[in-house]
Formats: structure tokens, sequence, C-alpha cells
């Protein structure tokens, strides 16, 4: 079977042949979709799950109004900052893992968590970033 790109770039299920009797055991989203994938399958109710997957990824576009602080500029930011956007990231990659995984009991609750952790985020900016202390910017930044 011809690969085009050798592959690289495409699942590996993509080029196995279909069977129409059976259904594969586990069905996974294309990679930059697993995290939202994740926070679906974490929450039991299909609507509840809808909304919350579908909000993981709105909220991103209230990120402008959600950060209060007058520095934009990372190399600036306070430690709080800096820790809190850490485990938010920490938090996206294992949801991202958690999302290509078999769901199993154990996974589901992870997944909890870690959904939890994401949507923590976008609460607590509004508080640490309003009264973060920052590096002072220099001058040559307008």
């Amino acid at each position: 079977m011809c690969q085009k790109g050798g592959g690289y770039f495409l699942e590996a299920a993509n080029f196995e042949p279909a069977n129409p009797l059976k259904t594969p055991d586990h069905i996974a989203p294309v990679w930059y979709f697993t995290p939202f994938y994740a926070i679906l399958r974490a929450i039991p109710d299909k609507l509840t799950g809808v909304l919350a997957m579908g909000g993981a990824i709105a909220v991103l576009f209230a990120m402008p109004w959600l950060d209060r602080c007058k520095v934009k500029s990372i190399r600036y930011r306070g430690l709080s900052f800096k820790i809190l956007l850490a485990i938010f990231v920490i938090s996206f990659i294992v949801l991202g893992w958690l999302g290509t995984q078999p769901a199993t009991t154990e996974l589901t609750q992870l997944a909890r968590v870690f959904t939890a952790i994401y949507f923590l985020f976008f609460v607590i900016l509004p508080f640490t970033s309003a009264r973060e202390k920052t590096k002072p910017v220099p001058e040559r930044v307008t």
C-alpha cells in the first residue's frame, strides 16, 4: 500500500483495510482534538460533555479579557503566573494523552481531575493576574 509522505503525519489506522463486521476496539480523534475528546469523555452526561468540550475551546477566545495583568509578556510576569501556566500546560498534555487511551474507570477519573484543572486555570487567572507582582518593564518596551 502506498502512503503519501511516508505516512509520518497520518494515523496508521487509516491504512488498515476496513472490516464491516468488526467495530474497532478504540476510536481516537486526530491528535490535536484529543484533549477536548478527553474532556468530552470525562463528563458522564452527553449534553454537559458537549457543552464542556465547546466551552474548553470558547474560553480560549476569552483569554484577553480574563488576563488582567498590565504586562502581557511572560518574560516580565511573576512566578505565580508561570506556575499557573505550567500546571495548565501539563493538564492539557495529560488530557491529550488521555484522549488517545481506551476509556477505563481509572483513566476517566484522571480525565475528570485534569478537566477540573483545565477549567480552574481560567477561573483563577483573573484573580491572580490582577494582583500579580511583575518585573519592571524596560523603557525601550512601550
